[in-house]
């Protein structure tokens, strides 16, 4: 143990908070794929003015959509290489990977060309790294893993607030690829850099003073299982179809903010797009507060919270179309997004353990990915058969009321069987 004895020259039980910090900034970085809406007209207008090519917003739109794919792809296969390279290495490999797709997109000189550096590359950079900060805080904070997830992860969601307005400046002031090559350089600098310090604890570390809470008479959790042992438990399915509506509803509002703000509500387009930027601090600071909620009130109830706020959401927007209205929905439906991104991996740690977690949460993320291509296709079907986008939100509404039930009934700590719970030091399964 002596490797760990101190963090940064500190205890660990305070040197751990700066590893949570390196994690925040590692993820302000990866989620600047959020602010990809400042780019699509500028590049719009490259392709169309510069290269003399015919292309569309929505045809500069698709490479977010393949980007989030990738990304949510790349999460289950380098699991299990965060337990074997380490999260520095993977961190760094993502790192330079998520780097070269920005660099690379600054060489396009056709929009499907940016589907494969931007959209394949980058979201295969950033899902390599994006699992290995929020395995670290898992391992490091056992006591209050909620919190520290959540806060690792507030960088991705406030990416967005940050990175939108340093992309426009730098668009207005030098042009769009020149700001990819900016971005991808800069971020393949800091995302090395930040990786360093990056590891786990040695296994059975516990903070000084913190003793793991001893299940009740017949709750006792299995607690450590490997990947396989979970896809067999009734709360592996029931987090992932949590997840699944929690994401849906959240990446739905991100694809409409906007036009649901002139086209609902008949506010100013310049005004729109500044509330864009206000929600992506809901959307970050839904990550600390939902991951500390989850500490308190533990998974499912944390979860059946989220779903009573999507509910009286979306039902207020839809019934209630106001300005007012619009803010507060669209505030808290974001929010709500940034809260399953800290509830999901905290509730995979909690209920499947630590041993193999990468690999656990990366099947489990799966249901990000799905809800990235569900929440806004479901958005653009009710936009074209009804004309408007509100009719989205009484389904939204529906879809919450499922997930409170499902998370009443299988959102909970598995039962220790034999089969499936492994000691602290079993093998992996492969």
């Amino acid at each position: 143990m002596a490797e760990h004895t101190t963090i940064f020259g500190m205890p660990p039980e305070k040197g751990r908070w700066l590893l949570v910090t390196l994690g925040l900034l590692i993820n302000l970085c990866l989620g600047s794929i959020y602010s990809w809406s400042v780019f699509v007209t500028p590049l719009t207008e490259y392709f169309t003015e510069t290269l003399g090519e015919t292309v569309t917003a929505a045809e500069v739109l698709l490479p977010f959509s393949v980007f989030l794919a990738f990304f949510a792809i790349a999460m289950p296969f380098s699991g299990k290489y965060i337990e074997t390279l380490g999260p520095r290495t993977m961190t760094i490999l993502g790192g330079v990977l998520t780097g070269a797709g920005w660099l690379l997109a600054s060489t396009a000189t056709s929009v499907q060309m940016l589907y494969v550096v931007y959209g394949v590359i980058g979201g295969l950079g950033v899902g390599i790294a994006y699992g290995a900060p929020v395995a670290v805080a898992a391992r490091w904070f056992p006591d209050r893993r909620g919190l520290a997830v959540g806060m690792t992860l507030l960088g991705f969601g406030f990416s967005a607030f940050l990175t939108a307005n340093i992309a426009g400046a730098l668009i207005t002031a030098y042009g769009v690829m020149t700001t990819f090559r900016i971005f991808g350089a800069g971020f393949l600098v800091l995302l090395v850099l930040l990786a360093l310090p990056l590891r786990f604890p040695e296994p059975g570390w516990t903070p000084a003073g913190w003793t793991p809470p001893v299940p009740a008479p017949g709750a006792a959790l299995a607690c450590e299982c490997n990947r396989g042992a979970m896809l067999r438990t009734g709360a592996f399915y029931g987090l992932w179809i949590c997840y699944f509506i929690g994401c849906l509803a959240g990446l739905m509002a991100i694809s409409i903010a906007k036009p649901v703000g002139t086209e609902a509500v008949q506010i100013d387009a310049a005004l729109a797009t500044v509330l864009v930027g206000f929600f992506a601090i809901f959307n970050g600071g839904g990550r600390p507060v939902f991951g500390s909620l989850t500490d308190r009130l533990n998974p499912r109830n944390a979860a059946v919270l989220t779903f009573v706020l999507i509910a009286a959401a979306s039902l207020l927007m839809w019934q209630v179309p106001t300005v007012p209205v619009y803010i507060l929905a669209f505030a808290v439906l974001w929010g709500c997004l940034g809260g399953w991104l800290a509830i999901a991996p905290t509730a995979t740690a909690s209920y499947f353990g630590t041993c193999d977690y990468p690999r656990c949460y990366g099947v489990v993320f799966l249901a990000y990915g799905a809800g990235a291509i569900a929440g806004p296709q479901l958005a653009g079907f009710i936009k074209g058969s009804t004309g408007a986008y509100l009719g989205v939100f009484p389904y939204v509404a529906l879809l919450a009321v499922i997930g409170i039930v499902v998370a009443f009934v299988l959102m909970r700590p598995p039962a220790a069987r034999q089969e499936t719970a492994v000691k602290l030091q079993g093998v992996v399964e492969e």
